[in-house]
């Protein structure tokens, strides 16, 4: 399930060896009960920590029977991998938040997982005053689902960060619901962060353009995504947004692992702003293409079609300044179709696309260099 072709995972190990990277990953699951059929198990996710060399936060899938099993599951794999995982406790505001949350902690629990969308709830709901309360007082980090399937949340976050100020509050999936206009605001509040668990290379382009790179948390969203290649595509839009050296290494984990610790966040100064972010025309075609199939191919149809075009508009000339790109997309386009022949009809994206992602953002980063030589995927 967690599994990433040979040759991406090199490019991966070369280039976290290269930036001198310590990836320690804000957004993972295990579980076995999600409604949408998605499954990992302590020991897969434990296993693709260990194979990125990297380190996670962990909390359940969703759990239509309740969190305090499958709570005390993630606090025991977390205990027994010596560092690798640590332990978010998620909660449930229509079930005794505050005692769970309680529970966990005294378990080994480090932070807190809400998912308004999941379990049908706003930020303002009363039930978690007393949960956020704690957070502040003991500088627990809560990190809140804020992607598709919500309405917007980011007004009720700055009013929490502002209420609550020794409470770090990460929007996940780059606060996506709330990205048109909450990056001011989060210049105001060094508490308010975002992590990069999220596919479109265009919402963390505009995530690292307008919000302070302090405040930018690494992410994958395993087993949904894959540690390797969204490092891949959080630093290469770091780096296409201007990010460098030591606050790249704070998006990477930095950060993180200080917030864990109950410290003041480090200041990674201001953020880099829009106009540092360029676009290259003919990628971008590739890009749209991309896009295109990705949605196709997500939603149990054929992206061929839309693929097809992708792979023509790389074909560029061979001195072209594109040409490494185009290269490296068509490879990994390659890849994909090949595993996609081999996968039950409306079921790559658990298997593949995870390839189409990662083409995707190197249409979208044409600053940042790709390998000089093909990957040479099987």
């Amino acid at each position: 399930m967690l599994e990433v072709e040979p040759a991406v995972l090199r490019w991966y190990q070369d280039e976290r060896a290269r930036l001198s990277l310590d990836v320690f990953d804000a957004h993972t699951h295990v579980g076995a009960d999600d409604p949408d059929r998605m499954r990992c198990s302590p020991e897969q996710l434990l296993a693709a920590a260990e194979q990125a060399d990297a380190r996670a936060v962990v909390f359940p899938l969703q759990e239509p029977g309740g969190y305090r099993g499958p709570n005390a599951v993630v606090a025991e794999a977390a205990a027994a991998s010596r560092g690798r995982l640590v332990a978010f406790a998620r909660l449930d505001p229509h079930d005794d938040p505050l005692g769970e949350a309680q529970r966990a902690l005294a378990a080994g629990a480090r932070g807190m997982k809400l998912h308004p969308r999941a379990e049908r709830f706003a930020l303002d709901d009363p039930a978690l005053e007393e949960v956020f309360a704690l957070a502040h007082e003991r500088r627990l980090p809560v990190l809140v689902h804020a992607g598709r399937g919500i309405p917007a949340l980011g007004a009720h976050a700055v009013q929490l960060c502002t209420r609550f100020p020794r409470m770090p509050l990460i929007l996940a999936h780059a606060g996506i619901c709330d990205l048109a206009w909450i990056g001011r605001r989060a210049q105001e509040l060094p508490n308010l962060c975002f992590d990069t668990s999220w596919w479109a290379p265009s919402d963390l382009l505009a995530l690292f353009a307008t919000v302070p790179p302090g405040q930018i948390l690494f992410a994958s969203d395993a087993p949904y995504g894959r540690i390797p290649t969204a490092a891949l595509q959080t630093a290469r839009a770091a780096r296409q947004a201007g990010l460098d050296g030591e606050r790249l290494a704070l998006v990477m984990g930095g950060q993180l692992e200080r917030l864990l610790a109950g410290e003041e966040p480090l200041d990674g100064g201001p953020s880099p702003g829009r106009e540092t972010v360029t676009v290259d025309v003919l990628l971008d075609r590739t890009a749209t293409f991309l896009t295109g199939s990705f949605a196709q191919y997500v939603r149990g149809g054929s992206g061929a079609e839309m693929l097809s075009l992708a792979r023509l508009a790389c074909e560029v000339p061979a001195d072209a300044p594109q040409a490494a790109h185009c290269r490296m997309m068509i490879e990994l386009i390659d890849a994909f179709e090949r595993l996609a022949a081999g996968t039950p009809e409306g079921a790559p994206f658990r298997f593949g696309l995870y390839l189409l992602v990662l083409a995707l953002n190197v249409a979208r980063t044409p600053d940042v260099p790709v390998p000089d030589a093909p990957l040479a995927l099987a």
